[in-house]
């Protein structure tokens, strides 16, 4: 009986121990993450949205991950007049898996035209239409340099984009999206191949479908200056065709501006883009810019809510 009493006093013993070193070690990781942070510590960020929104990186986020996102995009000036046009995307973002990301929601649209050639004066706001993507992760970053998704991005609409005349549109965008870490945790680099066919309808009998296509590429760089706030410069190349298998080109713009991302906190993120047409020309036009197939500048403003 003895023995047995010793045996049992030994084992609380033993717990004891055990459990304040749990403790100490936990405290002490904890003072080494606070040291490395207030040292400069930089720690591991998903590259979907810190290359500014217009630009997006390869990241699907982790398996069952639930967001909402409002994502909006807007653009500033023709060859005269005033125009603004913005599109919201309000999306309900799911992560099945680690390879698969899906999102949905319906599209509000925000027209201030006046005094644009071949545009009609027009002040008004409206519900747009849907809009869906499915995103797969195709080469995943520790199996290479640089990881890689696929894009796919339907859309219907109610009103031109461009005009907001009563329209039935449908789009498809298509991207490949790729980025490779260049400096760990600090500096990033973001590639993007872009295919976007469109049909569009004029509400009127009988109907006439138009159809367009514009491509693109674009490289940006993204820069943690901080602990969770990156800054960077995006850089798109464009080109619009008239017709879904490149019938007739139209024109093309270059876009150049800054970008910034702030993961406010490990559920809450803000990324922002803005970028001015620096290059470009219209077919039969001399003037510089094609500013009917883009705008003179683009700005793009997404917050991300996970639940």
């Amino acid at each position: 009986m003895s023995g047995l009493l010793d045996n049992r006093r030994w084992l609380r013993r033993g717990g004891a121990a055990i459990v304040m070193l749990g403790a100490v070690t936990a405290q002490a990781e904890d003072s080494d993450e606070k040291k490395s942070e207030s040292q400069g510590g930089f720690r591991e960020l998903d590259t979907k949205y810190i290359f500014g929104s217009f630009t997006r990186g390869s990241s699907t986020g982790e398996e069952g991950e639930r967001a909402f996102e409002p994502d909006t995009v807007a653009n500033f000036g023709k060859r005269g007049g005033r125009y603004a046009a913005t599109q919201t995307e309000a999306e309900f973002e799911y992560t099945p898996n680690q390879f698969v990301q899906l999102e949905f929601g319906p599209t509000i649209s925000y027209f201030d035209v006046r005094g644009v050639p071949s545009l009609d004066d027009r002040n008004m706001g409206s519900i747009n239409g849907v809009v869906a993507t499915i995103r797969s992760l195709l080469i995943e970053r520790n199996r290479s340099p640089f990881a890689v998704t696929l894009s796919i991005e339907p859309e219907w609409r109610s009103l031109d984009e461009t005009s907001g005349v009563g329209v039935s549109n449908y789009e498809l965008e298509a991207k490949i999206e790729a980025d490779a870490e260049l400096i760990k945790n600090r500096l990033f680099l973001g590639v993007n191949l872009l295919y976007e066919p469109e049909t569009t309808s004029v509400n009127a009998m009988p109907a006439v479908w138009n159809t367009e296509t514009t491509i693109g590429v674009s490289s940006a760089l993204a820069f943690q200056v901080i602990p969770n706030v990156v800054v960077g410069a995006d850089l798109w190349y464009l080109r619009h065709y008239d017709g879904l298998a490149f019938n007739s080109f139209t024109g093309d713009a270059v876009y150049l501006g800054p970008t910034f991302f702030w993961q406010i906190s490990p559920k809450v993120l803000v990324s922002a883009s803005w970028e001015a047409q620096v290059g470009g020309h219209e077919v039969s036009i001399a003037s510089p810019f094609d500013l009917t197939d883009f705008s003179r500048q683009r700005a793009r403003l997404l917050l991300e809510f996970e639940f």
